[in-house]
């Protein structure tokens, strides 16, 4: 999605779907005696059944809120500068198997969210990394998206959040 439009595709969100779980972990870093270690840190995994989830952003940077009580905060002094992109949306998508199990589906790009050969989304989650810091918020069912441009013809598309499912022609 285009980082333009981060706070507001987030604000349509949050305001419109059912949160279900945010986590917030670093994207390594250095230990107190010094020696990187490349895997990141933990710094919010919450369950949000039954509870709120927001934001606020002002000229300090851009709080997450739980019931009204602030769980994190990150500065904004890096939002994905280096790749040009912002929030990135993912289904979670399970084929029925044989066994009862099921198998995760994995798009490559170019791929229609709304293709109606593939079974519909149990979740969807949200995820950027901002001032290195790896943001995913979950949600129950399928977020809602509409084509906004492209970034890279034919296959890269840019799309933003919507409330309701765009209408077939």
């Amino acid at each position: 999605m285009p980082k333009r439009l981060d706070f507001k595709n987030l604000r349509l969100c949050i305001d419109n779907y059912k949160a279900d779980f945010l986590f917030i972990r670093d994207c390594g870093g250095y230990n107190a005696d010094g020696n990187y270690r490349m895997e990141g840190l933990t710094k919010v995994e919450e369950k949000l059944e039954g509870r709120t989830l927001d934001f606020s952003k002002d000229s300090s940077g851009l709080s997450f809120l739980i019931d009204n009580h602030e769980v994190f905060h990150l500065p904004l002094k890096d939002r994905g500068t280096r790749t040009g992109k912002g929030f990135s949306l993912a289904y979670e998508r399970i084929h029925p198997t044989e066994d009862g199990i099921g198998r995760m589906v994995m798009l490559s790009h170019g791929v229609d969210p709304y293709d109606p050969k593939l079974p519909e989304p149990r979740r969807s989650f949200l995820r950027h990394i901002i001032d290195n810091h790896l943001v995913e918020i979950y949600f129950k069912g399928r977020i809602h998206l509409k084509f906004h441009s492209w970034w890279q013809e034919p296959h890269w598309k840019y799309w933003t959040t919507t409330k309701e499912s765009p209408k077939k022609s």
